[in-house]
């Protein structure tokens, strides 16, 4: 016995039927996809017809396409994606789910895969400067790349500074051709992946000749302010205790940094010269600073690296 078909139709009058439907109507085709309802716009009607439980799901997302059509906004499938995953909002219009981004371009989800994670992305929303600490393949710097994209997408800052420091950039890669920047390209290369992961190549390509995303050597920090800004600073076990201090008063306003590191992978001489093992000692306590500690249970690449890292941890005692 097949389910009865329940139809609800949704009054568009005053909306922009271009933008509700978007470019051949890949705004409801998404809204179907995501839902399982089937979506039909004849005139000033929207008409959403399905099982219960697709068109349940299904009204209240549309309900808020229309809202945004009549207040002439962009809408895109990525934002109907959004809006699918995002719960009830509350009077404030909120609602996200900060364990879970859309990213543009590209439609598609980061979502967190360990509630260490999710807790990890929580404190990225909630606080203008986070520390992540924890082993590789935990996602510390995929995780923050992913909430800079969304931010700049959001238009909540305008734009990205990516920055690594470059340990062993200088008589070690003397031998290597070019100048100074691609000398230190082997060590930014990381940012540049994770970049590449989450927004189209030819919008990447744009944003770094436009200086919308910067992926620069710490050492480049120096003397600037960083305003509306999303600003990472990632392997930050490597960067000095000057270093750091001088990353983080660059902070202008409207920035958010996140910082990240090892201290398990610590290549300075000295381990108590590290800003990251400083910071992680007189930072704790401060109003809008969030640390976070990210374990191998939090190790989201292939199975034996959480294994590898155990191991190694065994073996110094840790």
């Amino acid at each position: 016995m097949s389910e009865e078909t329940t139809i609800q139709r949704l009054n568009t009058e005053g909306a922009d039927l271009l933008t509700l439907a978007g470019v051949n109507d890949e705004n409801l085709v998404e809204l179907a996809k995501q839902t399982g309802a089937k979506i039909a716009l004849r005139g000033e009607t929207l008409a959403i017809s399905g099982n219960t439980d697709a068109v349940t799901r299904a009204v209240p997302i549309a309900q808020r396409m229309i809202d945004t059509a009549k207040q002439q906004m962009p809408l895109t499938a990525d934002d109907v994606l959004r809006m699918s995953i995002e719960g009830p909002r509350d009077g404030n219009g909120n609602g996200a789910d900060d364990s879970r981004i859309v990213l543009p371009g590209v439609r598609k989800i980061i979502q967190a895969k360990t509630a260490g994670q999710a807790e990890y992305m929580k404190l990225m929303a909630e606080n203008d400067i986070v520390v992540g600490i924890g082993p590789a393949g935990t996602g510390k710097t995929y995780l923050a790349v992913a909430a800079a994209v969304d931010a700049l997408a959001r238009k909540r800052v305008r734009r990205i500074v990516l920055a690594r420091p470059a340990v062993e950039a200088g008589e070690s890669l003397g031998f290597l051709p070019g100048d100074m920047q691609a000398k230190v390209d082997p060590y930014l290369r990381p940012l540049y992946d994770a970049l590449e992961d989450m927004m189209p190549h030819e919008r990447v390509q744009k944003s770094l000749e436009t200086r919308t995303i910067e992926i620069a050597p710490l050492a480049y920090m120096r003397g600037r302010t960083l305003a509306d800004a999303f600003v990472i600073l990632d392997e930050a076990q490597n960067a000095t205790t000057a270093q750091m201090k001088m990353f983080l008063t660059r902070l202008g306003v409207n920035s958010k940094a996140v910082i990240t590191g090892d201290k398990t992978q610590i290549d300075l001489q000295r381990r108590e010269e590290s800003g990251l093992v400083q910071i992680e000692r007189i930072l704790p306590g401060i109003d809008g600073i969030g640390f976070y500690y990210l374990s191998d249970a939090d190790v989201v690449r292939h199975r034996l690296v959480r294994e590898i890292i155990k191991a190694y941890a065994e073996d110094s005692g840790a």
